[in-house]
């Protein structure tokens, strides 16, 4: 018994390795966006598509890998994932041109996707609805908010000292010994009874129209937003979108049964899972241009001022899982998204000529708090009284909702950023290039950095 107990947790110790991976490679990009732009030449307006090429394709074919987990067997399409993910992540390290990093990222993201929720979902049919489960989500939970933070901090050493190639480098070790402990420590399943259909249309058209939405919002800069080629293409998207709910509404052996939104909590999850993907994925890509772009900081300097978000979450996370047990999942999410809303407001007031302790810190306590009080409670929620044969599918709905919620969100903000930065450059004569660089003041000043 003591030994099978063992087990299970050397299996969750794979499994959340593998998600901090996952995570890990939305935020890890973000401190080296600078040297990436230099090395392969990329301008402003498609740099973001680095990050929204993984969170895209990530989010989009979310559900269709929790469907094909459930029905192909959860271990084989988690091991065939890992192999996706830990190639691409090669092919991304050796890019030579844009073109290809964005491909081998969507690619990435692909893997990413079927990797989450065979993962989730392993988790959940290998522990009991409960504590025992809270416990192994609570620990998922608290490993998603720290990738977040870890991926910058990360980023920023390998960028500094080994170049922006190693932070995709990194992946492929982690991925090979993770795939050769995985048959040992961890079963497989599958849904017995369910029909052998994957739902390609669905997962096309979601995926399709996903896409295009994103597309559009990026294409704003150039196009505007009430040309014809913009509100064409939300026209698209949307009728794509629709045509979605349509098949699922339709089909013998639906992507996403609808009929599982009738679990509250689940869907209240969901909704919070896409504004925190939102929030937190903007935040740290907009953060990030900002330590480097306007304080002059360098990439491993970045990193390391993460490094405080990071130890708040982890104390934050272990303190909510307790506090879940005691308060209920409500309450404490409450408060972690009051919390993160704080500390995002504070982020809107600093100013050019700021400094890591009156500007940063602050933010990144409150939003540090907020994450840990929110990813724990979130991934409890998103998997209360699902049953087992929709645990792939459940996994792959909350993993969808935080990934397209990350994508849109940055595409939108980037969208207004652009917009805005090219009003003020207007207003003033337009005496410098809309293209945002390194401040004058990152070679002649330096910032107020303290330890």
């Amino acid at each position: 018994m003591g030994s099978q107990s063992t087990r299970k947790w050397i299996a969750l110790v794979l499994l959340c390795a593998t998600q901090f991976l996952v995570v890990l490679d939305v935020a890890i990009v973000n401190v080296a966006l600078p040297s990436i732009q230099t090395a392969l030449d990329f301008s402003q307006e498609n740099l973001q598509w680095v990050v929204s090429a993984y969170t895209l394709t990530f989010g989009g074919l979310l559900l269709l890998g929790g469907r094909m987990a459930d029905l192909l067997g959860r271990r084989r399409v988690f091991m065939v994932g890992l192999v996706v993910f830990s190639v691409a992540s090669l092919a991304c390290g050796f890019a030579t041109s844009d073109t290809f990093l964005i491909a081998a990222r969507a690619v990435q993201g692909i893997g990413a996707a079927v990797i989450s929720p065979a993962a989730l979902s392993i988790l959940v049919t290998t522990f009991q609805e409960g504590a025992e489960r809270n416990k192994a989500l609570g620990i998922w939970g608290a490993i998603a908010g720290i990738g977040g933070a870890a991926g910058v901090l990360v980023g920023g050493i390998l960028t500094d000292t080994l170049g922006w190639e190693w932070i995709f480098f990194v992946n492929v070790p982690v991925g090979l010994a993770v795939l050769a402990l995985v048959p040992r420590f961890i079963d497989e399943s599958h849904a017995e009874a369910e029909t052998r259909n994957f739902d390609v249309a669905g997962a096309v058209s979601v995926t399709a129209g996903l896409a295009l939405l994103v597309y559009a919002l990026v294409n704003t800069d150039s196009a505007g937003w009430a040309s014809a080629e913009t509100i064409g293409l939300f026209a698209v998207s949307a009728a794509l979108l629709v045509a979605f709910v349509v098949i699922e509404l339709r089909a013998t052996a639906p992507l996403m049964p609808l009929g599982i939104f009738k679990l509250r909590s689940l869907t209240g999850a969901n909704i919070v899972g896409l504004l925190l993907g939102a929030a937190i994925f903007s935040m740290f890509f907009f953060l990030s241009l900002y330590m480097q772009q306007v304080l002059g900081y360098s990439a491993l300097k970045s990193g390391f001022a993460y490094l405080l978000v990071a130890v708040v979450i982890i104390f934050a996370a272990a303190a909510s899982q307790a506090l879940v047990t005691r308060f209920g999942v409500k309450t404490i999410l409450t408060i972690g998204m009051s919390l993160l809303t704080l500390g995002l407001l504070w982020f809107t007031q600093i100013d050019v000529q700021g400094g890591y302790l009156v500007d940063l810190v602050p933010g990144f306590v409150l939003a540090g708090i907020g994450l840990g009080f929110s990813f724990v409670p979130v991934s409890i929620a998103a998997l209360q009284g699902v049953r087992p044969h929709e645990a792939g599918i459940a996994s792959g709905l909350i993993n969808t909702s935080q990934q397209v919620g990350g994508a849109l969100g940055i595409a939108i903000l980037s969208t207004i950023a652009t917009t805005h930065t090219e009003s003020l450059i207007e207003d003033a004569g337009g005496a410098q290039s809309a293209v945002p660089g390194p401040s004058p003041r990152a070679s002649s000043t330096p910032s107020r950095w303290a330890p």
